[in-house]
């Protein structure tokens, strides 16, 4: 009688786990503490250390870092191994416009910080250690190459007081600003919040960003 052996192959079943879903922006929001803004008493653009470091020693500053990011057909200094950029192209997300970047003329194309130092250091920002506020003045999350003239209008302004004038981006913008705050643990004024949940009411579903290579630091 013939025996017949059945080999049965195992093979392990491996789960993979789907990243977990990014939060809402107004559930952010709705984390944030509400404050009285603090006086300005004390700021300079030197509380928060150099413009710009290379807090990453990548060999490239921080400014460099994000026009490599935020830049299209993006041309280099000779001998910086990609690091300099000395031409590109941005699709301004403030305007919408498409700007052309020339090393020459940086000013028409600036790094903004989503969140101003100013407004940082008057929601708590002021009573960082220096470490602290040199990480989160080069936080990638919070910085955007856009528009110098558009950039310069904005200023040190909050969402009560500041919005992009391309209104298909309010939505992402505000978002920006609700996971700038949650990650550094800021606080917003009333007038803030109200502003911020109104945008986000058009918008429900929007999600916060997440930055990969952030500058972080919770010590201080």
């Amino acid at each position: 009688m013939r025996v017949l052996l059945l080999l049965v192959l195992v093979v392990p079943f491996v789960v993979r786990s789907e990243p977990a879903p990014k939060p809402s922006a107004d559930t952010v929001l709705a984390t944030l503490l509400v404050k009285g803004r603090a006086p300005k008493t004390g700021y300079s653009r030197e509380q928060f250390g150099p413009a710009w470091a290379d807090v990453d020693r990548n060999g490239c500053d921080t400014r460099d870092d994000i026009l490599n990011r935020d830049l299209a057909d993006k041309q280099w200094r000779p001998g910086t191994h990609g690091c300099v950029v000395v031409a590109g192209r941005l699709v301004d997300p403030y305007t919408g416009r498409v700007l052309v970047f020339a090393k020459a003329d940086a000013e028409a194309v600036q790094i903004d910080h989503v969140v101003s130092l100013s407004d940082a250091w008057q929601k708590g920002a002021a009573g960082w250690s220096f470490s602290r506020r040199r990480a989160f003045a080069n936080d990638r999350l919070n910085l955007l190459a856009v528009d110098g003239p558009t950039n310069s209008q904005k200023g040190d302004g909050d969402t009560a007081t500041w919005l992009p004038p391309r209104k298909l981006y309010r939505c992402r913008f505000v978002a920006r600003q609700v996971a700038v705050k949650a990650r550094w643990r800021l606080w917003v004024t009333q007038a803030e919040h109200d502003a911020m949940a109104r945008v986000l009411s058009r918008c429900p579903d929007q999600s916060t960003p997440g930055s990969r290579g952030s500058a972080i630091t919770r010590s201080g």
